[in-house]
């Protein structure tokens, strides 16, 4: 008898996630409260096993990390509300599928394959008619996807700012010289030294947001960036030390966006995917991917875009690369109209000044 894994009922609504006030990510602002330890425990994800009671009508293919299921379970709610003969008991199955990033936390995704190394194997079950769609974060989807398969769909994104979290410090400028910061993400590291050179960063923080913060209680780092995407989605929130603004940390191409696939020649569940679409979140992760490329980035590479919606309805897109180390950062913007055709040129043109402005030495392994 198969099973399937589902989750507590009040994950099931991005509505359930807690939004104390957060202002849009499009304007600064400074959000501020101390902890003095952080919360691991309040996932509000309950995982249990229930016996498979029919075909299912949708069968949805995911990591099984607690942030990965909470993705899911709300791509399902949204399918419901869209659709609600899908609420009947069996008619959307969890598929967990457990991916190579997952598997080996020991290295720097660089050194292993990259990005696609949490997408890989969900999309051979896509392929393969294992799944019938597939939940992705799309930070980490690669900018070319695998054959016979679509990306037509995102959901409505969730703020895109990165959470300071610390036990003895409100943010990064409270943060004593020589404090040493976890994040497995080059792009973090950069502009963190970058703007505060007297700090370490200790790389390879790797693991789900329950492991990472684990780890800081422990001691092993005086402090942690998340995406508070994620926290919010985990109702996790409560941990926050701080918010940094666009402005001091800009964020990875495509954070806080789910992405949905199937397979280019199943048209029903295309059609069902199509009424979860958000159309301006869309845009702009399709100008942000054609930034990113441009620039034919990788893992090695820190690089950083944003395209939002304006108070003017224009699209404003940031985007930078940047060294390692933080000693080199290399920054441009844009402003045009809220189209698919102005949005890709937008991020196709930041690219090409990007690269023409690092040099061809820049963004060598």
């Amino acid at each position: 008898m198969e099973k399937f894994v589902t989750l507590n009922a009040s994950n099931l609504s991005s509505g359930s996630l807690l939004p104390i006030g957060f202002s849009s990510p499009c304007r600064k602002s400074a959000v501020s409260v101390q902890r003095r330890r952080v919360h691991v425990t309040r996932a509000s994800i309950a995982v249990e096993q229930q016996a498979q009671t029919k075909v299912a009508v949708i069968r949805v293919g995911t990591r099984g990390s607690p942030l990965a299921l909470a993705q899911a379970y709300e791509t399902r709610a949204k399918l419901i509300a869209s659709y609600p003969d899908l609420a009947e008991e069996g008619a959307i199955e969890i598929v967990i599928i457990k991916t190579t990033g997952d598997k080996i936390l020991s290295q720097p995704l660089a050194d292993i394959g990259g990005k696609g190394l949490f997408t890989k194997e969900i999309d051979e079950a896509l392929i393969n008619g294992d799944i019938d769609i597939a939940v992705h974060s799309m930070k980490d989807v690669p900018t070319y996807l695998p054959e016979k398969t679509i990306l037509p769909c995102n959901l409505p994104r969730e703020d895109v700012r990165d959470a300071f979290i610390s036990l003895t410090a409100g943010s990064l400028a409270e943060l004593p010289s020589g404090s040493t910061i976890g994040t497995a993400s080059l792009r973090r590291k950069s502009q963190i030294l970058h703007r505060y050179p007297s700090l370490n960063v200790l790389e390879n923080f790797r693991g789900n947001v329950q492991t990472r913060l684990k780890k800081l209680n422990e001691g092993v780092v005086q402090a942690t960036l998340l995406a508070l995407a994620g926290l919010k989605r985990l109702n996790m929130t409560e941990n926050v030390s701080s918010i940094l603004s666009i402005e001091d940390m800009l964020p990875a191409v495509a954070q806080g966006a789910i992405g949905i696939a199937c397979r280019n020649d199943d048209e029903t569940m295309a059609n069902y995917i199509a009424a979860l679409n958000h159309e301006e979140t869309r845009l702009a992760i399709v100008c942000e991917r054609a930034f990113l490329t441009t620039l034919d980035g990788s893992c090695r590479t820190p690089i950083a875009g944003y395209a939002c919606r304006g108070e003017d309805g224009d699209c404003i897109f940031k985007g930078l690369v940047a060294s390692p180390d933080g000693t080199q950062v290399i920054e441009t913007s844009r402003k045009g109209p809220y189209t698919s055709e102005d949005m890709i040129r937008m991020g196709e043109d930041a690219g090409q000044e990007l690269l023409s402005k690092a040099g061809p030495g820049f963004f060598g392994n």
